[in-house]
């Protein structure tokens, strides 16, 4: 390896002896948090560590990013401080298109989910709760389980195939995807996880990416409303009646926050909704009780890589800086929530059980079927006084 070339390709750092080097993920804590090379450790703010002498001299510092372009720049930096750092080529892309697993996993994978006493617990215990509980399938349905590629979508269809498994009632599957514009990286990816894990996916494409991509003003919004419009639509010509998405516990609890810092209002995200363009149409979501820590943990098990959002937005190295200016607002409310939890280690049970202990009476105004109700609207119909 040449030194002034601040850069190593995949072969290169494999070769690499074990303690001679340090692996480092430049990519957001976000992104990190997504999927990452084993034994990387994030460092988002890796050139201001090394200008305050915190990165260690006596190794090799490997750098990267999601392409290896931001990392080039860190490299190239770090070495200029003295540090022998060098950016993986290609960066994480590279890495998994050199690891992508081509074997049949699934019954490997499924069995993680009803042998293994956690996940059984805290994930497909909790999904059938959910089901259960909110009344999410009867016995007829055909449900279009929607995949977007990440590892939330591809638990919930593994989820829904063990459901299945059990045959208690007749209903039927189909595992959706839609491809909204996806990289190469990003299409191979979900290809290829569907294979490994025995999922067989119907894919229709679109190009939603290219249509809000220069949209200033709530991109994030209006691509999840035109992507579930095209889900509708899709699920409909399939003859499914029921959508399923892979929105999880966290997912809820940063919708009711991101609604009262963003928005200005009190809402959360639905266990299920009735469409309203498609008739006859419902959305379900039976990862509402499953918390991202635990699907991150089976994706870890199990050795799993998924891809994070792979929008323009996300799939960029202009992305990979963690420094606030991140597209998605649904990021900085995780961070957030993150930062709040280090006080406050309940913070996230609490904004979840606020939305089942909603005091109405301690409501200024409220909106119902459309309709706003004020609180002087009855107020002076009451004669009671607080003291």
């Amino acid at each position: 390896m040449e030194h002034a070339a601040y850069s190593v390709t995949i072969e290169e750092y494999a070769d690499l002896p074990e303690g001679t080097y340090q692996l480092y993920d430049v990519r957001s804590g976000v992104s990190f948090s997504y999927g990452t090379i084993p034994g990387a450790e994030s460092c988002p703010d890796i050139v201001e560590k090394a200008d305050r002498g915190e990165l260690p001299h006596d190794k090799k510092l490997i750098l990267f990013c999601m392409h290896g372009t931001l990392s080039v720049e860190y490299a190239t930096a770090l070495s200029r401080l003295g540090y022998e750092a060098y950016s993986l080529q290609g960066g994480y892309e590279a890495w998994l298109r050199k690891h992508m697993d081509h074997t049949d996993r699934s019954r490997e994978v499924e069995q993680s989910l009803t042998k293994r006493r956690r996940f059984k617990e805290n994930i497909f215990h909790r999904f059938t709760k959910a089901i259960v509980e909110f009344d999410m399938i009867s016995p007829g349905d055909k449900i279009a389980v929607c995949i977007s590629g990440g590892k939330d979508s591809m638990l919930m269809a593994k989820l829904f195939q063990e459901l299945k498994r059990h045959d208690k009632f007749p209903f039927e599957l189909v595992f959706l995807v839609m491809d909204p514009g996806y990289s190469e990286i990003n299409r191979l990816l979900i290809e290829n996880n569907a294979r490994m894990l025995g999922v067989p996916i119907t894919v229709f494409e679109t190009s939603i990416f290219d249509a809000v991509y220069k949209i200033e003003k709530s991109p994030c919004y209006l691509c999840a409303r035109m992507r579930r419009g095209w889900l509708y639509k899709k699920a409909r010509e399939l003859g499914c009646n029921k959508i399923a998405l892979g929105h999880h516990y966290d997912d809820v609890i940063e919708t009711i926050l991101m609604g009262m810092i963003w928005g200005g209002q009190v809402q959360t995200m639905m266990p299920k909704l009735k469409s309203t363009n498609y008739e006859g149409m419902e959305l379900i979501r039976p990862l509402y009780y499953v918390r991202e820590d635990e699907i991150k943990a089976w994706r870890d098990y199990n050795g799993l890589h998924f891809i994070q959002c792979a929008c323009r937005f996300t799939d960029t190295c202009s992305s990979c800086r963690d420094d606030g200016t991140s597209a998605s607002k649904r990021m900085e409310t995780k961070l957030l929530i993150r930062q709040l939890k280090k006080t406050n280690p309940h913070i996230e049970a609490n904004i979840f059980n606020s939305m089942h202990n909603v005091n109405v009476d301690t409501v200024i105004a409220y909106k119902k079927d459309g309709v706003v109700h004020h609180f002087l609207d009855e107020y002076n119909k009451k004669n009671i006084i607080e003291d």
